[in-house]
């Protein structure tokens, strides 16, 4: 072999190596960016609705902010199974994940539906996740989801419920003897701890009863949505914001495949959900707020916000009821200890 040929030998072998590893880095981004997990989750929001527009763009970021390495199929409500049966089904892996109220799992164990919905306890979504991040509620609900299978994310909420009365209500004092609609479980007990008389009535019924004067006032939903469906046309003494019932939407995945994601993704996941409950929160609100500055302007509504003193109040008669709660369950005692605990801390009863 001539010394020729041996240095183009040479020469093209240190080419094609060099050929080589240019391609290993330039193929390394896409590889980096290659989709690593996929979460089917599914929400307890119906297709169209704001709440579940607001939780596909989370979706969509999700994959923007992993570089696409994780993708989210967000689906409406029922898409798999019912809405009461998503905790079993993503333990059973049938979905990865889902965004729904906690307390729909009241059955399960009576902790779930006193972290989901303690009836009177918050003002504003920012106590409530406040409670959630530093007050030890992310601790409580890992407590009961990591045993089912479940990892806890975080917390998101549409926000305080409205309350629609056709009599002026100004503090709790109004509430005796009040005629009015509630669901089942813990808003009816703690409102008839008020001395309200509440009644079951289908969401459906409400505008004909307020109409019809078969009841006074009903704990309906926020007060934009409140306003579209005419419940003020019937009752104009409006309390906003509410005073009682703001739920809490969990957002959890399986924890095996939790468990399975690097540290980054995890991170990552963790602000995603932070940044979904503050859009959630400010989206939301701006329509109630639009919803409350059209009925000033058009007149003939009343809009009452209660004092600060009343719903403490208030607060103090949800506690009560609860303790009933509480001393159904291990955990349900857990939940109350660590939420009065806080209230208490924060000077919120």
């Amino acid at each position: 072999m001539t010394k020729t040929f041996k240095t183009m030998t040479k020469t093209f072998k240190s080419l094609a190596g060099a050929t080589f590893i240019a391609t290993l880095i330039a193929a390394a981004p896409f590889a980096a960016n290659a989709q690593e997990f996929t979460l089917k989750v599914q929400s307890s929001d119906a297709a169209g609705v704001p709440n579940f527009e607001l939780e596909q763009e989370w979706a969509k970021r999700v994959g923007v902010m992993t570089g696409g390495r994780v993708e989210v199929e967000m689906l409406p409500v029922n898409s798999i199974v019912e809405h009461a049966e998503t905790q079993d089904a993503i333990a059973a892996g049938i979905l990865d994940g889902h965004i729904t109220d906690t307390s729909y799992f009241s059955g399960k164990d009576p902790a779930f539906g006193l972290i989901a919905n303690p009836v009177g306890a918050w003002s504003a979504p920012s106590e409530m996740l406040r409670f959630v991040e530093y007050g030890g509620g992310k601790e409580l609900m890992n407590s009961l989801l990591n045993p089912r299978g479940l990892q806890f994310i975080g917390a998101v909420t549409p926000g305080l419920e409205a309350f629609v009365s056709s009599v002026p209500l100004d503090g709790v004092a109004d509430l005796k003897g009040l005629k009015m609609r509630a669901p089942e479980g813990m808003v009816q007990q703690v409102f008839a701890a008020a001395g309200a008389a509440p009644v079951n009535i289908p969401q459906s019924e409400v505008f004909t009863s307020l109409d019809k004067k078969v009841i006074d006032a009903a704990d309906a939903t926020v007060f934009s949505t409140n306003q579209a469906m005419g419940l003020h046309d019937v009752a104009k003494h409006p309390v906003y914001p509410g005073f009682h019932s703001m739920p809490m939407l969990e957002v959890s995945i399986n924890k095996t495949k939790w468990d399975s994601m690097p540290e980054d993704i995890q991170a990552i996941l963790e602000m995603s959900v932070r940044d979904l409950a503050q859009d959630m929160d400010a989206r939301l609100a701006m329509k109630d707020m639009e919803a409350v500055a059209k009925a000033r302007s058009e007149g003939g509504v009343t809009i009452h916000n209660w004092s600060a003193e009343e719903r403490a109040k208030f607060r103090q008669i949800a506690t009560s009821q609860w303790e009933k709660v509480a001393a159904r369950s291990d955990d349900a005692k857990r939940v109350y200890d660590t939420l009065v605990k806080y209230l208490t801390a924060q000077g919120l009863i």
